[in-house]
């Protein structure tokens, strides 16, 4: 009993004492936050073989439309500014607000167009998960019943 209040005791005494710093300060770095967003659960990201990462920003304008497409990997979104409106293939609508984040799942089960309904133009911060070579969309028609 004595020794494990001795081992609590320096444990909690490691506690107090504080750590040589074991990194090095950076020099010549800076960075820029493009867009932050949140999610509204948790993200689920899995690629197979090489992939190839694209970043792009997108700007729809108010009145505009992406067209109805699909991706043929995964992709996350940061809506910057405006309110992007996308309708999927089950032609459930969604709607991201500036400040939010979605991800798309890949593959032709997942045509959707995205739309600006507003009168600001919607700014996007994408980033793309494909396949190596992959075209970042695939044009589709749109689903029966959906408009």
């Amino acid at each position: 009993m004595r020794k494990a209040f001795v081992v609590a005791g320096c444990v909690a005494a490691l506690g107090l004492v504080p750590s040589a710093a074991v990194a090095t300060p950076g020099t010549g770095v800076s960075a820029t936050v493009l867009a932050k967003g949140t999610s509204e659960g948790a993200l689920k990201l899995k690629t197979k073989g090489a992939t190839d990462v694209v970043v792009r920003t997108i700007t729809i304008a108010p009145g505009g439309s992406t067209g109805w497409h699909y991706h043929p990997g995964q992709v996350i979104a940061v809506v910057q500014s405006g309110t992007l409106t996308r309708t999927l293939d089950d032609c459930s609508v969604e709607t991201t607000p500036a400040g939010k984040s979605f991800v798309e799942p890949a593959g032709g089960r997942h045509i959707h167009v995205g739309r600006n309904l507003g009168s600001d133009p919607v700014v996007l911060y994408v980033t793309y998960l494909l396949p190596e070579g992959a075209p970042i969309s695939v044009d589709a028609d749109a689903p029966a019943g959906c408009s």
